[in-house]
């Protein structure tokens, strides 16, 4: 810490974090920097690949660029607190170069994401256990974990409904009003009638998310022997997970992600013609049809590699001349539907796979408006009639 501080003409440590070191394991020059520990520690992690490459990620792309040459020992949340701060100022340059008038400023952030709120939250998740490990493990001792201090901002961006207004306006001048869009009943019928005549092989799927709402991986991995037509219903125990470009089937994350869906008799007439049209797409390929074991596959019989499904789905909407959503937006448009119809929440949120019912309150409170408006009409009704006796 003594060298440390003299290099950066910080200010030096007080004798009791002194004593604090010369107590633990090892000398002063046996503590790594951020960069070198967060590199062995993800070496050695045992956890599932996928959570691994999150892990990978977030250290290359944020904690090492920001953290990586201060020694672990001395890391504090003031340096978390300027690295968030950083995170948060690249993300508003990346938003503003996206509405340049330059085309050449556009194209700079194409491939460029600004880092949300959820992402800063598994920043900080994922700094938190690293740390976490090296206090078990006796690397550092006497001092607090940094990422227990800091706060990341935990508000979700709420779904908003494309209203004709909020249309007309995107018509004229292309602006999005958040990250997060759902379409109204009107829009998603243009759109799934479009994505039957113009995109036959995986308009059974936008079916089924549009009406049911799993997730992308969720019905892409949806296996053939979990699908009940008869009973209208498909038990949810599998999904395809992306790994860079590679996928991998695994099972849902959490215990609430394995779930039974049941459907509507217009979802079940949907994925019966399918399957009769893959039973013909199957004879005709004969031998060579792959024995995936999934429901929903392309007419050669192979899976669906859920970033070419998306591909798909925004070229569609984008020929359908349809405002933007993102497919996941499929998902958020099933509940939102479900809760205008008056549908209980604890439905939703089990047909959602949510694990609790907070999650689906906090997401949808915003845009299930029927339910409020009923609600206004309610209480004027009774003022009104309150006011006609007392005249």
């Amino acid at each position: 810490m003594l060298q440390h501080a003299v290099h950066t003409r910080g200010p030096l440590p007080d004798g009791d974090n002194i004593r604090q070191r010369l107590g633990a394991r090892g000398s002063h020059a046996d503590v790594p920097t951020v960069a070198d520990y967060l590199t062995t520690w993800l070496s050695g992690l045992k956890v599932d690949e996928n959570t691994i490459r999150g892990y990978e990620s977030i250290v290359r792309i944020h904690l090492i660029p920001h953290l990586g040459s201060i020694p672990l020992d001395t890391l504090r949340p003031h340096h978390l607190k300027a690295m968030f701060a950083a995170i948060e100022q690249r993300g508003a340059e990346i938003r503003t170069a996206e509405s340049s008038p330059d085309a050449d400023v556009r194209a700079s952030v194409r491939r460029v994401r600004p880092c949300g709120p959820s992402t800063r939250q598994r920043i900080r998740a994922a700094l938190r256990k690293a740390i976490n490990d090296a206090l078990a493990e006796e690397l550092i001792v006497g001092v607090t974990n940094p990422a227990t201090l800091v706060r990341t901002p935990a508000d979700r961006p709420l779904p908003i409904v494309w209203e004709p207004e909020r249309v007309e306006r995107w018509k004229t001048t292309g602006e999005v009003p958040g990250p997060i869009m759902v379409w109204t009943e009107e829009l998603l019928v243009r759109f799934l009638d479009h994505a039957a005549e113009h995109d036959p092989d995986l308009y059974p799927l936008f079916h089924f998310m549009a009406y049911r709402g799993p997730r992308r991986g969720e019905a892409c991995g949806l296996r053939d022997a979990e699908v009940r037509l008869g009973r209208r219903e498909v038990t949810i125990n599998n999904q395809i997970a992306v790994h860079g470009h590679t996928i991998r089937q695994k099972p849902p994350k959490s215990r609430a992600g394995n779930r039974d869906v049941t459907f509507d008799a217009d979802t079940a007439a949907v994925l019966t013609a399918y399957r009769a049209r893959r039973a013909a797409q199957r004879l005709a390929a004969g031998p060579a049809w792959p024995d995936t074991g999934l429901f929903f596959v392309r007419p050669n019989g192979h899976s669906w590699h859920p970033n070419l499904v998306t591909q798909r789905f925004l070229k569609l909407v984008r020929r359908a001349g349809l405002p933007p959503i993102r497919l996941h937006d499929l998902r958020h448009g099933a509940a939102t539907i479900a809760l205008a119809a008056g549908i209980d929440i604890k439905v939703v949120s089990d047909q959602l796979g949510h694990t609790t019912t907070t999650l689906t309150r906090d997401t949808y409170q915003s845009v299930t408006k029927d339910l409020h408006r009923k609600a206004a009409d309610a209480v004027a009704e009774r003022i009104r009639s309150r006011r006609g006796e007392a005249l």
